[in-house]
């Protein structure tokens, strides 16, 4: 595969830094775009880019903490972008937009694209999901899709219930029952909502597993959650990608 650091166009024609890897091969194949953790655009999230891309896709990390801390260490930037209380949900937007845009710019692109994201990018993949035009997405443990944030919660966020009915695209969840942030309530919630507005979607849940249970280098990691999540997501894109 080949791996690089280059600039997109996301909100408001904005440039912004994003980490792309590609598998050889001329394709035609999907594209993944990879919405990193609230600790940000680390060697985690980098991993995970460069494992779709051994999956044979085209995949696509966008720094969303770049406009608030352009060049910065991960740790300094998740820090600069929870006192500001996080990405807005608009600038996201536009962001996975760009990034969709860009992916199926490629000479490679089937034009499919599909997102993910993890923790409060798994709410982000939600709201992307439910606002760009998408053929896949995919929720590990995101928070405040359904719930209401604490008073004096350090991300400015609002739960999505109101954007659910216009999900655009299938949805896979991935959930630890022994989460809070979401708890099984929250799930049951979001699963309830999903199936009043007719939307297509999948979801798994693990005993023994927390939050962050795919996370290999915090305590949080679940080996057989982790490992049967990754199979859930291979064949999730694998029908919707065209890998």
């Amino acid at each position: 595969m080949t791996t690089r650091t280059i600039r997109i166009v996301g909100h408001r024609d904005e440039e912004i830094e994003a980490y792309l890897a590609t598998p050889e091969g001329d394709g035609p194949r999907g594209g993944v775009i990879v919405i990193h953790h609230l600790p940000g655009y680390d060697r985690g999230t980098k991993e995970i880019v460069r494992r779709f891309a051994e999956l044979g896709y085209d995949a696509i990390c966008p720094n969303l903490y770049w406009r608030i801390a352009p060049g910065a260490a991960p740790d300094d930037a998740a820090a600069a972008a929870r006192a500001q209380g996080g990405v807005s949900d608009e600038q996201l937007v536009g962001d996975v937009a760009g990034a969709a845009a860009y992916l199926r710019s490629l000479p490679t692109s089937n034009g499919k694209v599909a997102v993910i994201g993890y923790c409060s990018g798994g709410r982000q993949s939600v709201l992307a999901a439910c606002t760009v035009d998408l053929d896949a997405a995919v929720d590990c443990y995101g928070a405040f899709v359904t719930g209401t944030p604490p008073q004096g919660y350090v991300l400015h966020v609002t739960n999505l219930v109101d954007q659910l009915p216009n999900l655009r695209c299938p949805l896979l969840g991935l959930f630890g029952n022994e989460d809070k942030t979401p708890s099984p309530a929250h799930v049951d919630e979001l699963e309830q909502l999903l199936r009043e507005h007719g939307k297509t979607y999948e979801f798994h849940r693990y005993d023994g597993a927390g939050h962050a249970f795919f996370s290999t280098n915090r305590p949080a990691y679940r080996v057989e959650a982790a490992l049967d999540g990754w199979e859930r997501i291979e064949a999730f894109f694998g029908a919707r990608l065209g890998a």
